[in-house]
């Protein structure tokens, strides 16, 4: 009988440890059934939260939300972005209480390391971890342990120091008995396997744009539901214009912020359809300028102005040197037209094609494409064996805009 009790009091702690089967075993088949709601929190910090990286709309809680439901149609799930730009787990644990227990979440994802890299020491990381673990089982929910996406390598977060801290994450997701979604390890193997495929999911050195969300919420939703899909084929949002269109509703004024010929095509655009409209119009120069030039511009042109519209259309001849450098400054000149944070105004990509048609289809054009998709963005563009001008095509897509403002009502 003492030895029947003995056991029984070491096992209590292993199965409080454990979890698995009490945890996701039970939201899995509230999911599959689709009975019981299912509130899932994505703790974190820059790179879950919703920023110009991903185009200022959504992020990975956004695409994980989109995710179960392929993998499970029936499920009904909502989903809760708790993550903050530069937050470390030391600033979680400060706000966890209200941003995350006081949801009543049936599950926590938890992704922090890149800022704490930079900004604690190792062990103090773990024992954060450790202290998330314990408070979201003790208010009721469910954890699952993610470590960090990969990144290219800086002075305040080498590559080195990082796997250190990925190492910590895996160790603690084992002491505590805990499911771990090893993002990591996962761009690794894509960046070992094909390193323009994995450089091409960044927005920065460690920001992933929405390319790398989506890997991001393909993983974790294998995670949780033991089951693969896909969101490749997921797109933007079909709305671009969704302020300005507004404004003209109410007669109001919209600043627009244009690089040619679209600072003067966007008001034969849109005054086909609001004759009244007024206009503010201010031309973002780029005759003779590299896309460095551009970028440069971007960074103090746009953000402090605060535009209702910006229209982004790099010419064609804006020089860059190299495949390296064409990804960064074309990136960065569509990352400094958005807002910090979630999406203040309405931004558009032109591809060079509308202006200046070419029958050879060039690295050039092709990037571009993939660069706007990545950013989550729309663009608008000319098939192969469109001829017509470039205020045709364009008008043609204004008038798109109007259809899908009237499907999102």
């Amino acid at each position: 009988m003492i030895r029947l009790l003995l056991l029984v009091l070491f096992a209590l702690p292993l199965l409080a440890e454990r979890g698995i089967a009490d945890d996701l075993d039970s939201i899995r088949d509230s999911l599959t059934s689709g009975d019981q709601p299912v509130k899932i929190v994505c703790f974190g910090d820059s790179v879950t939260g919703v920023y110009y990286h991903t185009g200022g709309n959504r992020a990975y809680t956004d695409m994980l939300g989109i995710a179960l439901q392929q993998i499970c149609p029936e499920a009904d799930v909502e989903m809760v972005n708790a993550g903050l730009s530069g937050h470390t787990t030391a600033n979680a644990l400060a706000r966890i209480s209200r941003d995350v227990s006081s949801k009543g979440p049936d599950l926590v994802t938890v992704m922090f390391g890149l800022n704490d890299v930079a900004k604690l020491p190792i062990d103090a990381y773990r024992k954060n971890l450790l202290a998330i673990v314990d408070h979201c089982r003790a208010t009721g929910s469910a954890v699952i342990l993610c470590t960090p996406n990969a990144v290219i390598t800086t002075e305040n977060r080498p590559i080195e120091t990082l796997e250190k801290y990925c190492d910590v994450v895996r160790a603690v997701a084992t002491e505590k008995g805990v499911p771990l979604c090893d993002l990591y390890g996962h761009f690794l193997t894509l960046q070992e396997a094909d390193y323009v495929a994995w450089r091409a999911t960044l927005s920065d050195e460690i920001h992933p744009n929405m390319a790398g969300h989506k890997i991001m919420a393909e993983q974790i939703a294998k995670t949780i539901t033991e089951r693969s899909t896909s969101l490749t084929d997921i797109p933007p949002p079909a709305l671009s214009l969704e302020k300005t269109l507004s404004l003209l509703r109410e007669g109001k004024p919209v600043r627009v912020i244009a690089m040619p010929p679209f600072d003067e095509l966007i008001a034969d655009s849109l005054r086909s359809v609001f004759p009244d409209a007024e206009l503010n119009i201010e031309t973002w120069p780029t005759k003779g300028l590299s896309l460095y030039q551009l970028r440069k511009d971007a960074s103090h042109r746009i953000r402090k102005q605060k535009p209702d519209l910006v229209l982004v259309a790099t010419p064609r001849d804006a020089a860059a040197k190299d495949r390296e450098e064409f990804f960064h400054e074309q990136t960065w000149i569509v990352n400094y037209a958005l807002s910090f944070g979630k999406q203040e105004w309405d931004i558009v990509v032109i591809h060079p094609s509308v202006v200046a048609p070419s029958t050879a289809l060039s690295d050039r054009d092709r990037w571009i494409r993939s660069i706007t998709r990545a950013q989550d963005l729309n663009l608008v563009d000319r098939a192969r064996q469109d001829t017509r001008s470039a205020g045709e095509i364009f008008s043609e897509w204004i008038s798109s805009q109007l259809t899908a403002e009237k499907t999102a009502q």
